[in-house]
């Protein structure tokens, strides 16, 4: 199944912070649910084109950061490919631990059992006694 993801950058003018300056936020669509986060960076409200979704203007300052959303933008789609060919399910949760770096943890019953074996025969000596069955 083919999974649409939106993406839109946007500022936020009730997160102006104390220079007047606007964060530049991210949002992500997925099967009409949305994540938004900030790209931590910040613009001056005059210099952000809303219909182009970027800075306006050829400076070094606009050309290095149009090529950081860019960059993201890149990011954010490499995931999807990333997803799309390891066979995972798409959904925004899973976007989400990708993008942010968080692994989930796959751990069984046997490992857990053995690493407490383990470190139960380390401590025989010190705080255990090992019993022998004499039968």
């Amino acid at each position: 199944m083919k999974t649409k993801i939106t993406l839109h950058f946007y500022t936020k003018s009730t997160k102006a912070n104390t220079s007047g300056q606007l964060p530049i936020y991210i949002r992500l669509t997925m099967d009409g649910k949305r994540m938004e986060f900030s790209s931590k960076e910040f613009i001056d409200a005059a210099k952000w084109s809303t219909e182009l979704s970027k800075m306006k203007g050829t400076s070094e300052e606009a050309r290095s950061l149009n090529k950081y959303l860019n960059l993201m933008k890149s990011k954010i789609f490499d995931i999807q490919m990333e997803l799309i060919h390891k066979n995972e399910l798409l959904t925004l949760e899973v976007f989400k631990n990708k993008l942010l770096g968080i692994e989930e943890r796959q751990r069984t019953l046997i490992p857990i059992l053995q690493d407490h074996n383990n470190k139960i025969k380390e401590l025989v000596p010190i705080e255990y006694t090992l019993l022998v069955n004499k039968t």
